[in-house]
């Protein structure tokens, strides 16, 4: 032992926590879950749910959400190629705590002068394409369900083809049991 603050353990194992949860990845990643979403969504539900909610504050949440739902889905894109940064992950926190944080409202100014020109340029093009991937996914929702039918339709008949076959064997043989007492 070292000093009673700092004691070293020599010549034994360091015991790992046995609490779970307590490793520094895990902390990290609950960390990051509390500060980039779950605070930020009570703060929301709170400026919604006053009397008379205040149109900056909800403006503000409104430009944090629509930011943090873009940064996601670029992650999710970028993801193998950002990962292996260093730190990465601690600039992420980082970067979402500057857009909430009281002091800094990062969202406002993020929101106001990138991302919200870059939409306003492209909207047109943005709402086409939704419009066509509606489409499309009407339409492959459709012939999925068609063929889902018919696959139903043709299994249904295929188990029916094998009772009634079985029923007719069982008659014809004069089984015995109940194969051979249908009414």
């Amino acid at each position: 032992v070292i000093s009673k603050k700092y004691s070293v353990r020599l010549n034994s194992s360091w015991k790992r926590s046995e609490k779970p949860n307590s490793c520094p990845l895990c902390i990290f990643l609950q960390r990051r879950l509390v500060l980039g979403y779950a605070y930020p969504a009570y703060d929301c539900y709170k400026t919604l749910e006053l009397n008379k909610p205040q149109i900056d504050q909800l403006r503000f949440w409104c430009q944090y959400w629509i930011l943090l739902a873009f940064l996601t889905t670029l992650e999710t894109i970028t993801y193998f190629t950002v990962s292996w940064l260093p730190m990465y992950g601690e600039a992420k926190l980082a970067l979402v705590l500057y857009l909430w944080y009281p002091k800094t409202r990062g969202a406002k100014h993020v929101y106001e002068s990138y991302l919200q020109p870059v939409l306003a340029r492209h909207e047109a093009d943005i709402d086409r394409g939704l419009l066509q991937l509606r489409a499309s996914a009407k339409d492959a929702t459709a012939s999925h369900l068609q063929a889902a039918v018919s696959l139903g339709r043709a299994c249904f008949a295929e188990v029916a083809g094998r009772v009634s076959s079985q029923l007719q064997a069982a008659r014809s043989s004069g089984g015995g049991g109940r194969a051979g007492q249908v009414q």
